[in-house]
Protein backbone atom coordinates (compact mmCIF):
# COMPACT_ATOMS: atom_id res chain seq x y z
CA UNK A 1 0.00 0.00 0.00
CA UNK A 2 1.24 3.65 -0.19
CA UNK A 3 1.99 5.63 2.66
CA UNK A 4 0.53 9.01 2.68
CA UNK A 5 2.59 11.61 4.87
CA UNK A 6 1.72 12.89 8.00
CA UNK A 7 -0.17 16.48 9.02
CA UNK A 8 -1.67 17.61 12.23
CA UNK A 9 -4.69 16.03 13.57
CA UNK A 10 -6.29 19.99 13.06
CA UNK A 11 -5.82 19.35 9.76
CA UNK A 12 -7.16 15.69 9.33
CA UNK A 13 -10.00 16.68 10.74
CA UNK A 14 -10.66 19.14 8.54
CA UNK A 15 -9.69 17.83 5.36
CA UNK A 16 -11.22 14.48 6.20
CA UNK A 17 -14.31 16.80 6.60
CA UNK A 18 -14.04 18.46 3.58
CA UNK A 19 -13.68 16.10 1.54
CA UNK A 20 -17.29 15.66 1.63
CA UNK A 21 -17.67 18.98 -0.57
CA UNK A 22 -14.87 18.69 -2.44
CA UNK A 23 -12.55 21.38 -0.82
CA UNK A 24 -9.32 19.48 -1.39
CA UNK A 25 -7.06 20.22 -4.01
CA UNK A 26 -6.66 16.55 -3.63
CA UNK A 27 -10.12 15.79 -4.53
CA UNK A 28 -9.87 14.99 -8.52
CA UNK A 29 -14.09 15.09 -9.10
CA UNK A 30 -16.10 16.40 -5.92
CA UNK A 31 -18.85 14.68 -4.56
CA UNK A 32 -22.52 16.00 -6.45
CA UNK A 33 -24.59 14.28 -3.55
CA UNK A 34 -24.35 13.26 -0.02
CA UNK A 35 -22.94 9.43 0.52
CA UNK A 36 -24.67 7.00 2.40
CA UNK A 37 -22.45 6.16 5.20
CA UNK A 38 -21.88 2.49 6.67
CA UNK A 39 -19.90 2.75 9.91
CA UNK A 40 -19.29 -0.91 11.16
CA UNK A 41 -17.53 -0.83 15.07
CA UNK A 42 -16.07 -4.46 15.83
CA UNK A 43 -16.09 -4.59 20.12
CA UNK A 44 -12.63 -5.39 21.71
CA UNK A 45 -10.64 -6.70 18.86
CA UNK A 46 -7.35 -5.68 19.08
CA UNK A 47 -5.06 -3.50 16.91
CA UNK A 48 -3.19 -6.76 15.43
CA UNK A 49 -6.67 -8.89 15.34
CA UNK A 50 -6.72 -8.62 11.14
CA UNK A 51 -4.40 -10.60 8.94
CA UNK A 52 -3.39 -7.12 7.16
CA UNK A 53 -2.16 -5.76 10.51
CA UNK A 54 -0.33 -8.58 11.19
CA UNK A 55 -2.22 -11.67 12.77
CA UNK A 56 -0.17 -14.29 11.84
CA UNK A 57 -2.61 -17.57 13.02
CA UNK A 58 -5.68 -17.10 10.90
CA UNK A 59 -6.96 -15.07 7.99
CA UNK A 60 -9.45 -12.25 7.42
CA UNK A 61 -9.83 -12.31 3.76
CA UNK A 62 -13.07 -10.23 3.72
CA UNK A 63 -11.60 -7.01 5.51
CA UNK A 64 -8.37 -7.54 3.74
CA UNK A 65 -9.67 -6.77 0.62
CA UNK A 66 -11.41 -3.81 2.21
CA UNK A 67 -8.19 -2.65 3.25
CA UNK A 68 -6.88 -2.23 -0.33
CA UNK A 69 -9.85 -0.53 -1.62
CA UNK A 70 -9.27 2.31 0.80
CA UNK A 71 -7.00 3.74 3.72
CA UNK A 72 -5.71 1.65 6.37
CA UNK A 73 -4.55 4.06 9.99
CA UNK A 74 -1.53 2.54 11.58
CA UNK A 75 -2.02 5.02 14.44
CA UNK A 76 -5.64 4.90 14.77
CA UNK A 77 -6.89 5.63 18.46
CA UNK A 78 -10.67 4.34 20.45
CA UNK A 79 -11.41 6.99 23.00
CA UNK A 80 -11.45 5.06 25.66
CA UNK A 81 -9.83 1.55 26.63
CA UNK A 82 -13.48 0.09 27.70
CA UNK A 83 -16.79 0.57 25.73
CA UNK A 84 -18.76 2.86 27.20
CA UNK A 85 -17.19 5.91 27.02
CA UNK A 86 -15.82 5.10 23.50
CA UNK A 87 -19.26 4.65 22.32
CA UNK A 88 -20.24 7.97 23.95
CA UNK A 89 -17.63 10.31 22.31
CA UNK A 90 -18.72 8.26 19.36
CA UNK A 91 -22.28 9.33 19.88
CA UNK A 92 -21.52 13.29 20.99
CA UNK A 93 -18.26 13.75 19.04
CA UNK A 94 -16.83 14.82 22.74
CA UNK A 95 -14.23 13.13 24.83
CA UNK A 96 -16.41 10.54 26.87
CA UNK A 97 -15.79 12.32 30.33
CA UNK A 98 -17.50 15.29 29.01
CA UNK A 99 -20.58 13.66 30.32
CA UNK A 100 -22.11 10.86 33.44
CA UNK A 101 -22.74 8.11 30.93
CA UNK A 102 -19.41 8.29 29.52
CA UNK A 103 -17.34 7.94 33.02
CA UNK A 104 -19.14 4.42 33.51
CA UNK A 105 -16.00 2.29 32.51
CA UNK A 106 -17.97 0.47 31.71
CA UNK A 107 -22.30 0.44 32.27
CA UNK A 108 -23.22 -2.17 34.26
CA UNK A 109 -26.24 -4.82 33.71
CA UNK A 110 -29.28 -2.79 34.07
CA UNK A 111 -30.29 -5.31 37.13
CA UNK A 112 -26.84 -4.97 38.87
CA UNK A 113 -27.02 -0.98 39.36
CA UNK A 114 -31.22 -1.22 39.85
CA UNK A 115 -32.83 2.05 40.19
CA UNK A 116 -29.70 3.36 38.93
CA UNK A 117 -30.56 2.58 35.47
CA UNK A 118 -33.46 5.60 35.59
CA UNK A 119 -31.32 7.96 35.31
CA UNK A 120 -27.71 6.84 34.07
CA UNK A 121 -27.52 6.99 30.47
CA UNK A 122 -26.74 9.62 27.66
CA UNK A 123 -29.27 12.30 28.13
CA UNK A 124 -32.02 12.49 25.63
CA UNK A 125 -31.65 16.22 24.73
CA UNK A 126 -27.92 15.75 23.88
CA UNK A 127 -26.89 16.51 20.37
CA UNK A 128 -25.78 12.67 18.44
CA UNK A 129 -24.25 11.62 15.56
CA UNK A 130 -27.43 9.90 15.03
CA UNK A 131 -29.32 12.75 15.17
CA UNK A 132 -27.52 15.24 13.64
CA UNK A 133 -27.36 13.11 10.51
CA UNK A 134 -31.23 12.17 10.92
CA UNK A 135 -32.02 16.01 11.12
CA UNK A 136 -29.88 16.70 7.50
CA UNK A 137 -32.24 14.17 6.09
CA UNK A 138 -30.91 10.84 6.11
CA UNK A 139 -32.67 7.61 7.35
CA UNK A 140 -31.06 6.07 10.51
CA UNK A 141 -29.91 2.84 11.79
CA UNK A 142 -28.61 0.71 14.46
CA UNK A 143 -27.58 -2.89 14.28
CA UNK A 144 -26.18 -3.97 16.99
CA UNK A 145 -24.49 -3.06 20.73
CA UNK A 146 -26.11 0.05 22.13
CA UNK A 147 -24.23 0.16 25.56
CA UNK A 148 -25.39 3.62 26.33
CA UNK A 149 -28.50 3.26 28.49
CA UNK A 150 -31.26 1.39 29.51
CA UNK A 151 -35.38 1.59 28.56
CA UNK A 152 -37.34 2.82 29.04
CA UNK A 153 -35.64 6.15 29.42
CA UNK A 154 -32.52 5.68 26.94
CA UNK A 155 -32.25 4.01 24.22
CA UNK A 156 -31.43 4.34 20.75
CA UNK A 157 -34.77 5.46 19.06
CA UNK A 158 -34.58 8.40 21.98
CA UNK A 159 -30.86 9.13 19.76
CA UNK A 160 -31.72 10.02 16.54
CA UNK A 161 -31.83 6.49 15.19
CA UNK A 162 -35.03 5.39 13.16
CA UNK A 163 -34.67 1.63 13.76
CA UNK A 164 -32.80 -0.39 16.01
CA UNK A 165 -32.22 -3.98 16.52
CA UNK A 166 -29.45 -5.58 18.72
CA UNK A 167 -28.41 -5.66 22.37
CA UNK A 168 -28.90 -2.73 24.80
CA UNK A 169 -26.16 -4.17 27.43
CA UNK A 170 -22.59 -4.98 27.35
CA UNK A 171 -22.17 -8.36 27.00
CA UNK A 172 -25.17 -11.12 25.64
CA UNK A 173 -24.40 -14.93 24.87
CA UNK A 174 -23.74 -15.56 21.37
CA UNK A 175 -26.68 -17.96 21.13
CA UNK A 176 -28.77 -17.31 24.57
CA UNK A 177 -28.89 -13.78 23.83
CA UNK A 178 -28.97 -13.30 27.24
CA UNK A 179 -27.07 -10.64 29.33
CA UNK A 180 -25.10 -11.45 32.25
CA UNK A 181 -27.59 -11.79 34.36
CA UNK A 182 -29.26 -14.23 32.62
CA UNK A 183 -32.00 -11.30 30.69
CA UNK A 184 -33.37 -11.46 27.92
CA UNK A 185 -31.09 -9.02 26.04
CA UNK A 186 -32.64 -8.97 22.36
CA UNK A 187 -34.49 -5.84 21.17
CA UNK A 188 -36.30 -4.46 18.13
CA UNK A 189 -36.56 -0.74 18.85
CA UNK A 190 -37.92 -1.06 22.44
CA UNK A 191 -39.84 -4.54 22.10
CA UNK A 192 -37.76 -7.06 23.20
CA UNK A 193 -37.44 -9.96 21.01
CA UNK A 194 -36.79 -14.23 20.52
CA UNK A 195 -34.49 -15.16 17.96
CA UNK A 196 -32.39 -18.10 16.75
CA UNK A 197 -29.30 -18.36 16.15
CA UNK A 198 -25.59 -17.06 16.01
CA UNK A 199 -25.48 -13.57 17.16
CA UNK A 200 -23.21 -12.26 14.59
CA UNK A 201 -24.90 -13.73 11.72
CA UNK A 202 -28.06 -12.54 12.74
CA UNK A 203 -26.46 -8.84 13.39
CA UNK A 204 -25.20 -9.25 9.86
CA UNK A 205 -28.72 -10.82 8.40
CA UNK A 206 -30.20 -7.56 9.44
CA UNK A 207 -27.74 -5.03 7.95
CA UNK A 208 -28.22 -6.47 5.18
CA UNK A 209 -32.14 -5.98 4.78
CA UNK A 210 -31.58 -2.38 6.12
CA UNK A 211 -28.85 -1.61 3.08
CA UNK A 212 -31.27 -4.16 0.25
CA UNK A 213 -34.52 -1.89 1.31
CA UNK A 214 -35.77 0.66 -1.05
CA UNK A 215 -34.21 4.20 0.02
CA UNK A 216 -35.97 7.44 -0.38
CA UNK A 217 -33.59 9.29 0.92
CA UNK A 218 -29.41 8.81 2.09
CA UNK A 219 -29.20 6.28 4.59
CA UNK A 220 -26.88 6.35 8.13
CA UNK A 221 -26.35 2.44 9.35
CA UNK A 222 -24.35 2.28 12.34
CA UNK A 223 -23.56 -1.74 12.55
CA UNK A 224 -21.64 -2.42 16.31
CA UNK A 225 -21.33 -6.63 16.18
CA UNK A 226 -20.58 -7.73 19.51
CA UNK A 227 -17.79 -9.97 18.41
CA UNK A 228 -14.89 -10.70 19.20
CA UNK A 229 -16.17 -9.54 22.66
CA UNK A 230 -16.44 -12.12 25.34
CA UNK A 231 -18.34 -14.64 25.77
CA UNK A 232 -15.79 -16.41 23.71
CA UNK A 233 -18.07 -18.78 21.53
CA UNK A 234 -17.43 -19.73 17.92
CA UNK A 235 -20.39 -20.60 15.38
CA UNK A 236 -20.45 -24.01 16.40
CA UNK A 237 -20.16 -23.92 19.82
CA UNK A 238 -24.12 -23.88 20.35
CA UNK A 239 -24.08 -27.09 22.17
CA UNK A 240 -20.84 -26.69 24.37
CA UNK A 241 -21.27 -22.87 25.20
CA UNK A 242 -20.83 -22.42 28.78
CA UNK A 243 -23.43 -20.15 30.59
CA UNK A 244 -22.19 -16.97 30.93
CA UNK A 245 -22.56 -15.11 34.51
CA UNK A 246 -21.50 -12.28 36.97
CA UNK A 247 -18.68 -14.04 38.60
CA UNK A 248 -15.06 -12.47 39.06
CA UNK A 249 -14.08 -14.10 35.80
CA UNK A 250 -16.58 -13.29 33.89
CA UNK A 251 -14.86 -11.05 30.95
CA UNK A 252 -12.12 -14.05 30.94
CA UNK A 253 -13.72 -17.36 31.25
CA UNK A 254 -13.52 -20.12 29.13
CA UNK A 255 -12.34 -19.70 25.34
CA UNK A 256 -8.99 -20.96 23.28
CA UNK A 257 -7.00 -18.97 20.40
CA UNK A 258 -8.77 -21.64 18.22
CA UNK A 259 -12.49 -20.52 19.50
CA UNK A 260 -11.13 -16.71 18.76
CA UNK A 261 -9.87 -17.73 15.28
CA UNK A 262 -13.52 -18.90 14.81
CA UNK A 263 -15.26 -16.02 16.14
CA UNK A 264 -13.18 -13.78 13.56
CA UNK A 265 -13.78 -15.55 10.80
CA UNK A 266 -17.74 -15.30 11.66
CA UNK A 267 -16.66 -11.65 12.14
CA UNK A 268 -14.62 -11.49 8.65
CA UNK A 269 -17.73 -13.34 6.52
CA UNK A 270 -20.26 -11.39 7.98
CA UNK A 271 -18.86 -7.86 7.30
CA UNK A 272 -18.20 -9.55 3.51
CA UNK A 273 -20.85 -10.36 3.19
CA UNK A 274 -22.86 -6.69 3.95
CA UNK A 275 -20.14 -4.62 1.42
CA UNK A 276 -21.27 -7.71 -1.27
CA UNK A 277 -24.95 -6.59 -0.33
CA UNK A 278 -23.88 -2.92 -0.94
CA UNK A 279 -22.22 -3.56 -4.42
CA UNK A 280 -24.94 -6.11 -5.04
CA UNK A 281 -27.77 -2.74 -4.36
CA UNK A 282 -25.71 -0.80 -6.90
CA UNK A 283 -24.56 1.25 -3.73
CA UNK A 284 -21.11 0.71 -3.45
CA UNK A 285 -19.79 3.86 -4.92
CA UNK A 286 -22.38 6.10 -3.32
CA UNK A 287 -21.50 4.88 0.31
CA UNK A 288 -18.56 5.86 2.79
CA UNK A 289 -17.59 3.24 4.85
CA UNK A 290 -15.71 3.29 8.25
CA UNK A 291 -14.44 0.19 9.87
CA UNK A 292 -13.00 0.28 13.78
CA UNK A 293 -12.98 -1.09 16.81
CA UNK A 294 -14.35 0.16 20.29
CA UNK A 295 -10.99 -0.50 22.16
CA UNK A 296 -8.11 -2.76 22.15
CA UNK A 297 -8.34 -6.68 22.69
CA UNK A 298 -8.44 -8.95 25.54
CA UNK A 299 -6.53 -12.36 26.05
CA UNK A 300 -6.76 -14.15 22.84
CA UNK A 301 -5.74 -10.49 21.15
CA UNK A 302 -2.48 -9.93 18.93
CA UNK A 303 -1.22 -6.44 19.94
CA UNK A 304 2.50 -6.52 19.02
CA UNK A 305 4.30 -5.05 19.35
CA UNK A 306 2.41 -2.98 21.83
CA UNK A 307 1.82 -4.15 25.60
CA UNK A 308 -1.40 -4.11 27.60
CA UNK A 309 -5.06 -4.91 26.13
CA UNK A 310 -8.57 -3.90 27.28
CA UNK A 311 -9.02 -1.42 30.45
CA UNK A 312 -5.44 -0.19 30.10
CA UNK A 313 -3.89 2.89 28.66
CA UNK A 314 -0.96 1.39 27.08
CA UNK A 315 -0.80 1.19 23.31
CA UNK A 316 -2.78 -2.54 23.50
CA UNK A 317 -5.96 -1.17 25.03
CA UNK A 318 -6.11 2.08 22.68
CA UNK A 319 -4.62 1.68 19.51
CA UNK A 320 -7.23 0.09 17.14
CA UNK A 321 -7.52 -1.55 13.41
CA UNK A 322 -9.41 1.34 11.40
CA UNK A 323 -10.07 1.72 7.81
CA UNK A 324 -11.92 3.72 5.51
CA UNK A 325 -12.97 3.29 1.51
CA UNK A 326 -14.95 6.12 -0.08
CA UNK A 327 -14.79 5.00 -4.18
CA UNK A 328 -13.91 7.60 -6.22
CA UNK A 329 -13.04 10.33 -3.55
CA UNK A 330 -10.28 8.15 -1.66
CA UNK A 331 -7.40 6.69 -3.21
CA UNK A 332 -7.31 2.78 -2.89
CA UNK A 333 -4.27 0.86 -1.87
CA UNK A 334 -3.52 3.63 0.78
CA UNK A 335 -1.68 3.20 4.44
CA UNK A 336 -0.90 6.33 6.57
CA UNK A 337 0.33 6.87 10.01
CA UNK A 338 -1.82 9.59 10.57
CA UNK A 339 -3.28 10.10 14.34
CA UNK A 340 -6.86 9.43 14.38
CA UNK A 341 -9.70 9.19 17.42
CA UNK A 342 -13.08 7.90 17.86
CA UNK A 343 -14.37 11.35 17.70
CA UNK A 344 -12.38 11.92 14.19
CA UNK A 345 -14.71 9.71 12.74
CA UNK A 346 -17.97 11.43 14.39
CA UNK A 347 -17.06 14.79 12.66
CA UNK A 348 -16.01 13.07 9.78
CA UNK A 349 -19.58 11.26 8.80
CA UNK A 350 -21.85 14.57 10.14
CA UNK A 351 -19.45 16.54 7.67
CA UNK A 352 -19.86 14.00 4.59
CA UNK A 353 -23.68 14.07 5.69
CA UNK A 354 -24.19 17.63 5.64
CA UNK A 355 -21.98 18.58 3.14
CA UNK A 356 -20.76 21.31 6.08
CA UNK A 357 -17.83 23.36 4.43
CA UNK A 358 -14.55 23.53 6.90
CA UNK A 359 -11.83 25.92 6.26
CA UNK A 360 -8.79 24.09 4.89
CA UNK A 361 -5.70 24.82 5.89
CA UNK A 362 -2.71 23.89 3.76
CA UNK A 363 -2.70 20.37 2.91
CA UNK A 364 0.66 17.53 1.89
CA UNK A 365 -0.28 14.70 0.67
CA UNK A 366 -3.19 12.94 2.42
CA UNK A 367 -5.88 10.45 1.48
CA UNK A 368 -7.72 11.65 -1.40
CA UNK A 369 -7.43 10.69 -5.16
CA UNK A 370 -4.90 12.53 -7.40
Amino acid sequence: MAKTSSITRREFVGAVASVAIGASAHASVPPTKRPNILFILADDLGWGDLSCYGRPDYATPNLDAFAKQGIRFTNAYSASPVCTPTRCGLLTGRYPARTPIGLQEPLRPKKVIGALSETLGLERDHPTLSSLIRKSGYETALVGKWHLGYLPNFGPNHHGFDKFFGILGSAAGFFTHKDLTGERDLFENETPVERIGYMTDILTDRAIEVISAKHRRPFYLSLHYTAPHWPWQGPEDAKTAPAIGLGLDGFTAGGTLKTYAAMMKSLDDGIGKVLRALKRSGLERDTLVVFTSDNGGERFSYNWPFFGQKGQLYEGGIRVPAIVRWPGVIAAGQSTDQVAITMDWTATMIAAATLKRIRLIRLTALIFSH
